[in-house]
C-alpha cells in the first residue's frame, strides 16, 4: 500500500489546558500539509473558521489541505473511512492523522483501537502520545484527577502550556519537576518556546522509517545512561509532600534492561504473562529487542493495557548499538513480580526464582500474581 502505514499522533490534555490553541498554531505550518485531524466531539477544540474552506459529509477540507472531522461514531470507523477515500483517490495524500481526545479520556482506548483493529494495524503506526499539561492549573488537576496522572504517564512529549500566566516561575520550575517525576521518558515542551512547533512535537515514534536509527539509539544509548528507574523512591515525596500527590506515587515508570540477543519465544511468553496477570495496570510498554533468532534487526514492540500492537522489525541496528530494553509505564502494578518475571525469561539467575524452562511447564510458579 503506498504511503502506508500512515503515522498517528494522541494529542491529550485536561480541559482548558490549551489543545485548540496549540493545534490552530501547528495546522498553520506548512509541515503539515495533507494532515487529517480526527476531533472528538465533546472535546474542546474549535478550528479557527478562517482556515476552513469547504465541508462534505463530516470532512471538513482546510484552506491549506489538511482536513477535519469530528468522531460520531467509533473512531475506527473514522479511520477506516479515511483510508477507503485514500484507496479511491477521493482524498489524494494522506501524511498524518492527529486525534484530539476529550479533556477527561484516558488515551489508552485510542492507542488500543488502532492496535487491536487487524486492518488499521496494516494501514498506521501510533507515532506518539502529546499532553499538554496548563501551567496554571496543572499541579490541582495532578492531585484531583488520576486521569490526568496517566495522560502525563504515557505521554511522549508533554507540552505545558500558559506559562506565562502563571503566578511564579519557581511553580512552575516545580510543575516541570514532578511531570519529569511521573513519566522521565518525555520530553517536557514549552507550549510558548518557538521551537515547539512540528518538528518538536512529531515523528518521536520508535519505528519511524526515517529517523529509525536515531530513535533505537536514543533508546538503548542515551537513556540507559541514566536509566529511570526509581522503583525505590515515590513520586509524591518531593516539595508538596506525599498527602496532595496520593496519585503520582501509583504510576511507576521502569526499564527492563538485557544485554545480548533474547528468543522471540521468551519475550511472547514473558509480554502474555504479565499481560494477563496485570494487564489492566500497564498503561504503555515500549521496547527494543535484539532477537536470538535474526540479531542483526531490532525488534520494536509496543502495547498499552492488554493489547500488543503486531511487533515490527527495523532494517538495521545504529552502529554499536544492541541489546534489549523494555520500558514499562505502570499503575499500581507491583514491580518485583514485573522484575522477577522478565529475569526468569532471559535467564538471568536469581535466589528463589523459578527458570524460564520450569515457567513454561507452570507459569504460575512466579509469586505477586
Amino acid at each position: 500500500m503506498a504511503g502506508f502505514p500512515i503515522p498517528v499522533s494522541v494529542l491529550t490534555g485536561f480541559l482548558g489546558a490549551g489543545k485548540t490553541t496549540l493545534l490552530n498554531r501547528l495546522l498553520r505550518d506548512p509541515a503539515l500539509a495533507d494532515t487529517a485531524v480526527i476531533i472528538n466531539e465533546f472535546g474542546e477544540v474549535a478550528i479557527d473558521h478562517l482556515l476552513v474552506e469547504q465541508a462534505s459529509d463530516g470532512i471538513i477540507q482546510l484552506s491549506d489541505g489538511c482536513l477535519c472531522c469530528t468522531v460520531r461514531g467509533e473512531l475506527v470507523d473514522t479511520l477506516a473511512d479515511l483510508v477507503d477515500r485514500l484507496q479511491t483517490g477521493r482524498i489524494a495524500r494522506l501524511a498524518r492523522v492527529v486525534i484530539e481526545t476529550t479533556g477527561l479520556a484516558d488515551p489508552a482506548p485510542v492507542l488500543q483501537s488502532i492496535m487491536a483493529h487487524p486492518a488499521l494495524v496494516q494501514a498506521f503506526r501510533l507515532d506518539g502520545v502529546i499532553t499538554l499539561v496548563d501551567a496554571v492549573n496543572g499541579d490541582a488537576t495532578l492531585d484531583n484527577h488520576v486521569e490526568a496522572v496517566k495522560q502525563v504517564a504515557v505521554a511522549d512529549r508533554i507540552v505545558l502550556t500558559k506559562a506565562d500566566l502563571a503566578a511564579d516561575p519557581r511553580e512552575v520550575e516545580g510543575l516541570k519537576a514532578r511531570l519529569r517525576q511521573i513519566n522521565p521518558g518525555a520530553e517536557v515542551l514549552d507550549a510558548g518556546d518557538r521551537s515547539t512547533g512540528v518538528a518538536a512535537l512529531f515523528d518521536c515514534g520508535l519505528y519511524n522509517p526515517a529517523t529509525k536509527s536515531a530513535d533505537v539509539q536514543r533508546w538503548l544509548g542515551e537513556e540507559a545512561h541514566h536509566d529511570h528507574d526509581h522503583g525505590d523512591h515515590h513520586h509524591g515525596d518531593h516539595h508538596h509532600g506525599e498527602h496532595e500527590h496520593r496519585h503520582d506515587s501509583r504510576v511507576r515508570s521502569y526499564s527492563l534492561v538485557h544485554d545480548g540477543p533474547v528468543p522471540f519465544s521468551a519475550i511472547e511468553m514473558f509480554l502474555d504473562l504479565l499481560r494477563s496477570a496485570h494487564g489492566e495496570r500497564l498503561l504503555r510498554m515500549k521496547g527494543v529487542i535484539e532477537l536470538r533468532e535474526d540479531p542483526s534487526r531490532p525488534l520494536v514492540v509496543h502495547g498499552v493495557r492488554k493489547i500488543l500492537h503486531p511487533p515490527v522489525q527495523l532494517p538495521s541496528w545504529p552502529d554499536g548499538q544492541r541489546g534489549t530494553r523494555l520500558v514499562l509505564i505502570t499503575l499500581d502494578m507491583p514491580e518485583d513480580y514485573v522484575r522477577r518475571l522478565f529475569a526468569a525469561f532471559t535467564n538471568k539467575p536469581s535466589i528463589d526464582t523459578p527458570d524460564r524452562a520450569a515457567l513454561e511447564d507452570n507459569p504460575l510458579a512466579i509469586a505477586g500474581r
